[in-house]
């Protein structure tokens, strides 16, 4: 026969021989990691869900203001708005050329009246030369009036000087003009020295 022994106490000796709690123990640990496992994974689900939902509303939110800005964009007034824009660059630019320039010939034009100060103050109010040393400060002003290309005019009748001739050989212009006593000294200089 093929079990002489009675069979619950063969399975008896058979259970007995096995150690099963280190088995156990172990599907414990793993049915609690599953179950944390779990319950990090919703958590996180839920996370990305909510950072889905609200990158869903900047995005709906973005695409309106896009919409809108593309709505309100008018080609024609901003190419209109950028050659203004050029244009006065350009003129910007032409102007900040020409006020050089002009800074360039007074700073040469400096220069020379320097230089031409320079030798009246050699020369001193009675000239340098025996020949002029009769002449006043009068007639020295009124070297120092050519050197700067006015040519002042006496009266033949008072002797009193009432007519300038300014020359801008710039410009190439030439004011007459006629000096009036009621007007002040200031005035006139003022007024020769725009027209040079």
């Amino acid at each position: 026969m093929l079990l002489d022994e009675d069979p619950a106490a063969l399975i008896s000796q058979c259970t007995s021989h096995f150690k099963i709690s280190n088995d156990t123990a172990s599907l414990t640990r793993i049915s609690d990691s599953l179950s944390t496992l779990s319950t990090f994974r919703h958590q996180h689900l839920t996370s990305l869900s909510q950072q889905l939902s609200a990158l869903s509303r900047t995005h709906h939110t973005l695409s309106a203001n896009h919409n809108h800005t593309v709505a309100q964009h008018n080609a024609v007034d901003h190419a209109s708005e950028i050659l203004r824009l050029d244009t006065e660059k350009f003129k910007i630019a032409k102007q900040a050329s020409d006020l050089e320039i002009e800074g360039e010939r007074l700073q040469s034009e400096l220069r020379r009246l320097g230089g031409v100060q320079g030798e009246l103050e050699d020369e001193g109010v009675e000239g340098g030369n025996v020949a002029e040393r009769g002449e006043d400060a009068t007639v020295l002003k009124l070297k120092l009036y050519r050197t700067l290309g006015i040519d002042v005019e006496a009266d033949k009748t008072t002797g009193e000087y009432n007519k300038a001739v300014v020359r801008n050989a710039a410009k190439g212009d030439v004011h007459v003009v006629n000096i009036d006593p009621k007007f002040s000294r200031q005035f006139y200089t003022n007024y020769f020295w725009r027209t040079m």
